[in-house]
């Protein structure tokens, strides 16, 4: 090889490696933001209304500058208002933050949740006149007047962690809204190659407990010391999969004749976990899910608006209360 052909190839290497690694798959995947919250489909309804006591508008009253703001850690079991401490036995918690002004003595309570309930935001509907799977699948902050004592301190916690100024308050609110403007959707699942300390992580969740911990980040941006005399447990939903392959969209997948035996089998694999079943066909339901997840070990997780195959594999699935510090 000639001075003038080595120099030419490595040129060409040289312009060829930059694509080579944007070109691969980046882990996790990053969450997806857009730039307006869509209108809600009309199909989507809520069995309990999202945010009923919150401003409509999602607006966040402006407070004096010179106040001083008190910043509470929330935690409650998830659905205490139906099921008690139940779930909180299985750590099966709900993360909010509180604020208490000074100035005026008004409590206030943040959180970010699911718009349609935690079931329409994990799985979808099988619709006989809709052939893609349908998502009613938005979360979103709310944030109200008042602080339930009683609510959240009973089976959980209810914690001052900080204190900030009327002026950090005002910044944090104006990245509340356009956080909640931009990221729109709820993610349940976090995806890990295995249950070690050094796994790969494919996808992360996004819930309410994410929504903490970017606020705390936030807070802590702003200039504020967070502190806690307790031990700052969340809950994490894990699944367990080799690497993930992509698979496409509603219009690649459902859309293109040559796939239809994918856009099928991912129909088939949510049609277990259907609402509004009798007992008699969740149970027989519970048995077609082990199969596909357990038996076949095969996942379709759905996000950013598209579909992944895992490869799922041992302990395939568990519900993690783990430590997660204030920064």
């Amino acid at each position: 090889m000639s001075h003038t052909e080595l120099l030419l190839l490595l040129l060409f290497l040289h312009l060829l490696v930059p694509f080579m690694v944007n070109s691969r798959q980046q882990w996790p995947v990053p969450y997806r933001r857009f730039e307006r919250r869509p209108a809600v489909d009309s199909y989507c309804k809520a069995l309990y209304p999202f945010c009923p006591t919150g401003d409509r508008d999602g607006r966040i009253p402006v407070m004096k500058d010179s106040d001083v703001i008190s910043v509470y850690r929330l935690q409650t079991p998830v659905w205490e208002f139906k099921y008690g401490d139940l779930l909180g036995k299985l750590h099966i918690m709900h993360d909010a933050v509180g604020f208490s002004s000074s100035a005026t003595g008004t409590n206030f309570t943040m959180e970010w949740y699911e718009l349609f309930q935690l079931g329409n935001c994990t799985f979808p509907h099988i619709r006989p006149d809709v052939y893609p799977p349908f998502w009613c699948n938005q979360g979103a902050a709310c944030f109200f007047r008042g602080i339930d004592d009683l609510h959240w301190s009973q089976n959980g916690t209810l914690e001052k962690i900080s204190e900030i100024t009327g002026t950090q308050f005002n910044d944090l609110a104006h990245w509340v809204q356009s956080d909640n403007e931009t990221g729109i959707y709820y993610e349940t699942w976090t995806v890990q190659s295995d249950p070690t300390p050094n796994a790969t992580t494919w996808f992360e969740s996004y819930d309410c407990s994410q929504f903490v911990h970017r606020t705390y980040r936030k807070l802590v941006q702003l200039g504020a010391k967070l502190s806690s005399q307790s031990q700052t447990n969340y809950t994490k939903i894990y699944l367990y999969s080799g690497e993930p392959t992509f698979l496409g969209n509603d219009s690649t997948i459902f859309g293109q004749p040559a796939l239809k035996n994918l856009a099928d089998d991912i129909r088939k694999f949510y049609h277990p976990f259907r609402p509004h079943q009798s007992f008699l066909d969740l149970a027989l339901s519970l048995l077609e899910a082990y199969k596909k997840v357990m038996v076949d070990k095969s996942f379709y997780l759905y996000y950013n608006f598209e579909y992944w195959h895992l490869p799922m594999k041992p302990p395939y699935i568990k519900i993690i209360y783990e430590e997660v510090a204030l920064p």
